[in-house]
């Protein structure tokens, strides 16, 4: 199988000199003028004339097996490559079909544009066929939507779509095209994406906070950095690089942070919350002063809000003023972009806060509370010894996507994150299946000397797995690893820890062979059961020069721990079952 290179550009693609005559070609012309050049989609005949304007563009197109899949894989996309990711969906269900990607992104501030076919405008409520109302299902879900009516103006609303996706706080836009709109007559000259006037987007905070804020972490004896997925998106990584090594102040990451700080530094704590390590979560529960930085504050982070950092100073850098109070409270509130904020407060600090010891009881912590299981020989393969294996085997800079459940959670615990935008994953709607269109995304996005891994579990892959044959059709080199245990393990997990073992709907009596089933789709399959085969295995699925799927057949029973059950408190964590009985 020859590999398919796919080379993402670093700068716009000029105009296209294409005539344009309908309101379709001012559509892809907007997308041109963007610089855009891949898209993923499904077919269908109200979005029919975009595909066929599309037939003679600069924007390769990625046909996916459902919509669902395509909005992830345009999340993903937008995710690895910093720019939006595009999809492409037909009215009715092709359109129902995006919203749990559209939500998926929304939660997760991930810049996506979605264009949506639609009946003719003069059929619109007239319930005709394939007809939803598709601003109004997907208003709540996105940063904001358009209803298109002119082919004219068509170009720009595309175009203002795609400058809002990508500006301030990233997230979805969607532009429903009706039928008679894009094959309607256009007069438009393409122009580069810009947002309305009347949206202002914050870049320095205040200067008196910024003062206040320095002046508090110079004072601070047990200062700590939590770095969320904020960061990554406002490429703000190497000022709180800069900062945290030069005042030596320990970070803590969100998972979306993950990437943003690297986790084999000596000040890296790894990630907080609910799965988090115990020493992040110390930290963050003993701080002084946390400089907290591109995060909203999530309950699966916090735990119960009213214990959360009891005795912390919160200074709170965002550049979406909604999210400064909206779940703790903030005491130096720091409105404005990550990266200059950072370098502002940088040069504001008037000494390195005195934190020796401070730094010393976090390296104690990480000592007392490492992550760790426990493998015999002759027992069953753990799931994180198979994550371990295939971090090992990796170069730098691999990119990880990953379902959601116990697979999800051993993925971010077990792989070491050096690198910003190495790890793609569902997080605040915690979407199931997400990761096997996540990787084709992120593989298409990546630079083609780059590694893409894809953790599943054996349900969460059950969702999602005609993409495959995407993966297949398109040529793509990603090795899919499914940690299958027979089960929704995350939900089993919690049946047996808080509702009296009684596992309904959570096990599996029979899964399929998804070495076989790999197979099937014209994949290269793999499957493991044993430690000492895991090597070997993983090897060859990763030399494979194309899709590959190992089954790595894991202990059933085994639980994700730490844990922190539903609204605790961060500093009561279970790492065991029977510390969890006592909590």
């Amino acid at each position: 199988m020859t590999k398919n290179v796919h080379v993402r550009e670093e700068t716009a693609e000029e105009p296209t000199t294409r005539p344009i005559t309908t309101g379709a070609d001012a559509v892809v012309a907007a997308l041109e003028a963007a610089g855009v050049d891949h898209a993923f989609g499904v077919q269908g005949g109200a979005i029919m004339p975009v595909y066929d304007a599309l037939y003679h563009a600069d924007v390769e197109h990625v046909t996916m097996a459902h919509e669902q899949g395509a909005a992830h894989a345009a999340d993903a996309y937008g995710v690895v490559s910093g720019t939006p990711g595009v999809c492409l969906a037909t009215s009715g269900p092709g359109a129902t079909n995006l919203v749990t990607g559209l939500a998926d992104a929304d939660m997760d501030s991930d810049p996506v544009v979605a264009l949506t076919g639609q009946a003719p405008s003069d059929l619109v409520g007239k319930d005709a066929f394939q007809e939803t109302d598709t601003t109004g299902m997907t208003e709540p879900v996105t940063k904001t939507n358009y209803f298109a009516t002119d082919p004219d103006a068509v170009g720009d609303t595309v175009g203002e779509a795609f400058a809002l996706a990508g500006s301030g706080r990233p997230g979805p836009t969607l532009v429903d095209l009706p039928k008679d709109v894009t094959q309607g007559s256009a007069d438009w000259t393409p122009s580069e994406p810009r947002r309305p006037a009347h949206v202002a987007v914050p870049d320095a905070a205040a200067s008196e906070v910024v003062d206040a804020a320095a002046a508090a972490l110079a004072g601070a004896e047990r200062p700590v950095i939590l770095s969320g997925g904020g960061v990554i998106k406002g490429e703000a990584w190497d000022e709180l690089r800069a900062f945290a090594v030069e005042y030596g102040v320990p970070v803590v990451t969100t998972m979306p942070g993950i990437g943003s700080f690297p986790e084999n530094h000596d000040l890296a704590l790894a990630v907080a919350g609910m799965h988090g390590t115990g020493y992040a979560n110390l930290a963050l529960q003993h701080c002084d002063v946390m400089l907290a930085v591109g995060t909203r504050f999530d309950d699966r982070l916090t735990g119960g809000v009213e214990t959360f950092a009891p005795g912390a100073e919160i200074c709170h850098v965002d550049i979406d003023p909604a999210e400064i109070g909206k779940n703790v409270g903030v005491d130096y509130p720091l409105v404005g972009d990550a990266a200059t904020v950072l370098d502002h407060l940088h040069g504001a600090m008037p000494r390195a806060p005195e934190a020796d010891e401070w730094r010393e009881r976090c390296r104690a912590w990480k000592s007392a509370y490492p992550l760790d299981y426990a493998m015999s020989d002759d027992g069953p393969l753990k799931p994180q010894f198979v994550v371990e294996a295939t971090d090992a085997l990796t170069p730098d800079g691999t990119v990880v996507t990953t379902g959601v459940g116990q697979h999800q959670m051993w993925a971010m615990q077990y792989w070491t994150y050096r690198h910003p935008r190495t790890w793609v994953s569902s997080h605040g709607l915690g979407t199931m299946g997400y990761g096997l269109p996540a990787a084709i995304g992120a593989r298409i996005a990546a630079d083609d000397d780059r590694s893409v891994v894809c953790f599943e579990g054996d349900g969460s892959f059950l969702m999602t797995v005609p993409e495959l044959a995407v993966a297949v059709r398109e040529d793509l080199d990603i090795t899919v690893v499914v940690l299958n245990n027979a089960a929704i393990g995350m939900v089993r997990q919690w049946q047996d820890a808080f509702f009296e073992g009684r596992r309904m709907a959570s096990g599996y009596g029979w899964v399929p062979e998804f070495d076989t089933l790999a197979a099937a789709f014209g994949a290269e399959g793999f499957r493991v059961e044993t430690a000492d085969a895991v090597e070997e295995t993983l090897r060859a699925a990763l030399a494979y020069d194309g899709p590959s799927v190992v089954d790595a057949h894991v202990a059933t029973e085994e639980d994700v721990y730490p844990i922190v059950p539903s609204g605790g408190d961060n500093a009561a964590f279970a790492t065991n079952e029977a510390q969890l009985d006592d909590l």
